[in-house]
């Protein structure tokens, strides 16, 4: 099988596997207790106007009606509507996804860019003073809660400091840039506000190192044992024996088939981020995806967290298709499988 059919095969099974996301989200905002709609109304609100909302968001109808409602208006593009901000729900997803994406872009960099090179070190020089710090860090890293290490860090880093922000993406008297891709730094990047592009990269800093380091001890660990792995592999023996420096043993020969598994780890942390996001949002007032859904969970609006389910299971599966590619280009055996 070739790599384009596998490809096509994989993005045809993200129908089903959104489907099955759309059904248990659906069960589960049913099977919590609460009313939406009560909530909504208000404890002034008149029975008249507590029905009239039920009737306007179609709380009213039998279940199965309301999830066909729900299924046949997603193939619309009609995601429903917020009851708490009482817009559509793409319209919200297309407002707040561009500061998660952002935030967990970022962080994932982060966590790439240190992960991999200690990694690397740590396996090279096993059992050695920096891989037992390395196992330290990764320790600390896959233990501390998100919420507490974000907390930690505004103390830290943003009062007792004074060095970095600690909530928002911008500052408060700070124009957001022309609207290019909603990413403030790539924003103020195409459209030269260098003062913006500084701003708003001191503001992301603190939530993405704090969204990170989970991650990064994860890909870290992850490349350590890979490599180690590898370089006990027969083929590696050989090119030492004729005379290849370790240096040429790690770069030209063990890293490659290391970094194979890695790609994997990768892609899953991307997802965790995403998840992990919840709370490191919240803490950092970050007005993204995850501060909404806990607005919208805090208020029973079961909208827009199926509809933040909907667009993470979507990513995530893209996420996947794209760590298949990477597959491909650091084993090419992976297109003729």
């Amino acid at each position: 099988m070739s790599l384009a059919t596998y490809i096509l095969r994989r993005v045809l099974l993200i129908v089903p596997t959104l489907f099955g996301v759309s059904l248990l989200t659906f069960a589960l905002s049913r099977i919590v207790p609460g009313d939406p709609a009560r909530l909504a109304a208000g404890a002034q609100a008149t029975p008249e106007m507590y029905e009239q909302i039920r009737r306007e968001f179609g709380l009213d109808d039998p279940v199965p009606v309301q999830y066909w409602n729900y299924l046949s208006g997603l193939f619309q593009g009609d995601w429903g509507r917020s009851i708490l901000s009482r817009r559509p729900v793409l319209e919200d997803l297309a407002v707040y996804w561009p500061a998660t994406f952002e935030l967990v872009l970022f962080a994932m960099l982060i966590a790439v860019l240190l992960g991999v090179p200690l990694g690397i070190l740590a396996a090279v020089r096993a059992d050695r003073p920096a891989d037992q710090v390395s196992r330290i860090v990764a320790l600390l890293g896959v233990s501390l809660p998100a919420f507490w290490l974000a907390i930690l860090f505004q103390i830290f880093f943003g009062l007792r400091l004074g060095w970095l922000p600690v909530s928002g993406r911008l500052a408060s008297l700070a124009e957001a840039p022309p609207t290019l891709t909603g990413l403030y730094t790539v924003d103020s990047l195409l459209s030269g506000q260098w003062a913006t592009l500084g701003d708003s990269v001191r503001q992301l800093l603190l939530p993405a190192i704090t969204l990170s380091f989970p991650a990064m001890a994860t890909i870290m660990r992850f490349t350590r044992a890979t490599l180690l792995e590898t370089l006990g592999q027969d083929y590696v023996r050989t090119a030492r024996a004729k005379g290849a420096t370790e240096r040429q043993v790690v770069t030209r020969h063990a890293l490659r088939n290391a970094l194979i598994p890695t790609v994997t780890m990768v892609g899953l942390s991307f997802g965790w981020a995403m998840g992990g996001s919840v709370l490191v949002e919240t803490v950092f007032d970050w007005p993204g995806l995850g501060l909404y859904a806990t607005k919208s969970a805090l208020s029973l609006d079961f909208m827009p967290i199926m509809g933040i389910a909907l667009l993470y299971g979507l990513v995530f599966s893209v996420i996947n298709i794209l760590v298949d590619v990477t597959y491909g280009a650091l084993d090419p055996r992976v297109s003729r499988a």
